[in-house]
């Protein structure tokens, strides 16, 4: 192949995701593995402590996302201060050489049941 595997890392509900392509370095180093999200920073049930999920939604719709939940806790959980910043991993991917990004996308919507 010209080009390494497709690596697609998600972010948040609130936040970018990524696709990316794996390298030979990663197949010599990490038997072709890469990270497989942004990982969290918070436990869901510290989350669900800190945040309130009507505030979560609010903010998600003021970025123009459209969001459905069968119940505001669930999105307290998903917080995307509950995670690490997804940009900052992908950095240490592609600087690292394990994973190149090819394309950042971000969410037109959420859903979450």
């Amino acid at each position: 192949r010209g080009v390494g595997q497709p690596v697609i890392i998600p972010g948040d509900m609130g936040t970018a995701s990524y696709v990316l392509i794996g390298t030979e370095k990663a197949m010599e180093e990490t038997w072709g593995s890469t990270c497989h999200g942004a990982g969290r920073v918070i436990s869901r049930h510290g989350a669900i402590r800190r945040f309130r999920g009507t505030d979560i939604q609010r903010k998600l719709e003021a970025k123009g996302q459209v969001v459905r939940a069968t119940h505001p806790k669930i999105l307290a959980e998903e917080a995307s201060e509950a995670y690490k910043d997804i940009d900052e991993v992908i950095r240490s991917v592609s600087l690292s050489d394990i994973s190149k990004p090819i394309a950042r996308v971000t969410p037109l919507g959420v859903a979450k049941g």
